[in-house]
């Protein structure tokens, strides 16, 4: 089988190196190739890909958000997340949003090669110096329940916007989709932050994932 590529990277330097050492891999073929969020999913349509290597700082969108359009609208397609991002914030935000792996820029071409094959298959590949976020993670979930923050303290609008919040969203976006200011979406993420407790927005996600609210 090969395995259609798709590169999805705002920097060009980045695409061409990419170019370079997939497209000299036996059984990978570089099928296109985008620079924006809106180009990424043009290029999903015309292109099939089997995996696209996703940036996350993308000009127009998130890579998260592109990943979560692209998966609603061709759920086969497998995301490998390709950033400089290194926090758990970014790494459960696109693993919750469907991709099958998150590599580091830093990584030996041999790990992105490794999780490009995974991904064609239907396995994950998480780089292993993050995968530890998902074992911490999975600690924590242990502690008893009455350490859990209570979402009851949430008005209606507080649930949405955290709902947004934890898929990622951005608040240009909530605001756009909510129909309120970005300001507004600000006022009620420090809300939200301090009735729960939370004091980052990958603690957010994770809260969100236990809750029920969105799916990991």
């Amino acid at each position: 089988m090969t395995i259609r590529l798709l590169l999805v990277d705002d920097h060009a330097v980045v695409r061409s190196g990419l170019k370079m050492l997939l497209g000299s891999q036996k059984g990978m073929e570089i099928v296109g190739e985008a620079a924006s969020a809106a180009e990424a999913l043009q290029e999903a349509e015309r292109t099939h890909p089997t995996v696209i290597l996703m940036d996350i700082g993308l000009p127009d969108k998130t890579g998260i958000e592109a990943t979560r359009e692209i998966k609603a609208r061709f759920p086969d397609v497998k995301i490998v997340a390709l950033t400089i991002h290194e926090d758990e914030e970014y790494f459960f935000q696109m693993l919750n949003a469907g991709a099958s792996g998150y590599v580091p820029k830093r990584a030996a071409p041999d790990e992105l090669i490794t999780a490009i094959n995974a991904a064609a298959i239907g396995e994950v590949y998480l780089y292993p110096s993050l995968a530890k976020f998902l074992v911490r993670d999975f600690l924590n979930t242990e502690r008893p329940s009455e350490e859990k923050p209570n979402l009851d303290g949430l008005t209606d609008r507080e649930h949405e916007v955290l709902t947004h919040l934890a898929e990622g969203s951005s608040n240009d976006g909530i605001a756009s989709a909510l129909v309120i200011s970005p300001k507004t979406v600000e006022r009620h993420r420090e809300n939200i932050m301090r009735k729960l407790n939370l004091h980052s927005r990958a603690e957010l996600v994770r809260y969100a994932i236990r809750k029920g609210i969105i799916k990991a």
